[in-house]
């Protein structure tokens, strides 16, 4: 079943309660950028996006700790639909995506995402609203059903041997050769490269443009680009990015195209940099031999 939800969907669970069950949407953008518009009745937590996690043991409490009692505050009890979204599916480096990852790791089972974001809704002509939405709080049933889709550095450490485990890196360009160190700047990591043996995909690669701004694409168009870097529904993937938005964004484009034995290394390239302990692979990601036999 999909995840992805559109904005006339949206509009008719809104009206209807989710079918009684309650709604609760989600607005993953900066403060600022809620204040000046947002879908009517949506709360407000910038936190999704900007929470950078460690995968040590004190790293992972505290993330289930904090997200737990955020999304408890915002009114998620068990028994609502979290909507979440964001500006566009691009523009906020998967930031809505990465609120589904981690509800699913929390273990809530209903959540999904609006399909374009904002400029999605606002492109149906669907209403915005300036008023600041009041959530009553609840008590957020975290449970340990989806502790396996969060990597540890040593869950990535030991797969760097294992054949069987693809590590697919879907970060820009100009981090996966090695020139930048991060989206917010190319030195605010210590060190620039990937993973030994990561396969490369951008996560620009998996949407593509509508008129209602970028939207994933359809199952085949995402297996036709997994494919190219030997990504088959039969592949087990780790995911990484640089904390964890555009490799959430990317976990829902595989999922929704049946590529579902996956999880993520949600520290990404943030922890894993900052570690000299751990290996790298640094310079460009093809050598000048396959270069000359290009060529010719």
């Amino acid at each position: 079943m999909t995840v992805l939800i559109s904005p006339a969907e949206l509009d008719t669970a809104m009206s209807s309660g989710m079918s009684s069950g309650g709604i609760v949407v989600i607005d993953t953008r900066n403060p600022a950028a809620y204040a000046e518009g947002h879908i009517p009745g949506a709360v407000n937590l910038h936190d999704i996006f900007t929470y950078l996690a460690t995968s040590t043991p004190e790293g992972m409490a505290e993330l289930r700790s904090k997200f737990a009692d955020a999304f408890g505050a915002l009114g998620l009890s068990g028994s609502e639909t979290a909507v979440l979204y964001e500006g566009s599916m691009n523009s906020g480096f998967g930031q809505s995506c990465r609120g589904f990852f981690l509800l699913q790791y929390l273990g809530y089972k209903h959540a999904k995402i609006l399909h374009g974001g904002l400029a999605a809704w606002t492109a149906a002509g669907m209403p915005i609203s300036t008023e600041a939405a009041t959530p009553t709080p609840a008590t957020f049933p975290m449970t340990d059903a989806g502790k396996d889709l969060i990597l540890t550095k040593d869950d990535v450490l030991a797969a760097l041997d294992d054949k069987s485990i693809v590590l697919l890196d879907v970060r820009d360009v100009d981090e996966w050769v090695g020139e930048s160190s991060s989206p917010y700047g190319p030195d605010f990591c210590p060190r620039k490269g990937r993973l030994p043996g990561a396969r490369w995909i951008e996560w620009y690669r998996m949407m593509k443009p509508t008129a209602a701004g970028p939207m994933l694409k359809s199952k085949n168009e995402i297996l036709a680009e997994c494919a190219t870097v030997g990504v088959t529904p039969a592949s087990k993937v780790y995911i990484y990015c640089f904390k964890g938005a555009r490799a959430s964004n990317s976990y829902v484009a595989l999922a929704e195209a049946g590529i579902t034995n996956t999880a993520i290394y949600f520290g990404s390239w943030n922890e894993w940099s900052r570690d000299p302990s751990l290996p790298i692979e640094e310079g460009l990601p093809f050598g000048t031999a396959e270069l000359a036999v290009a060529a010719e």
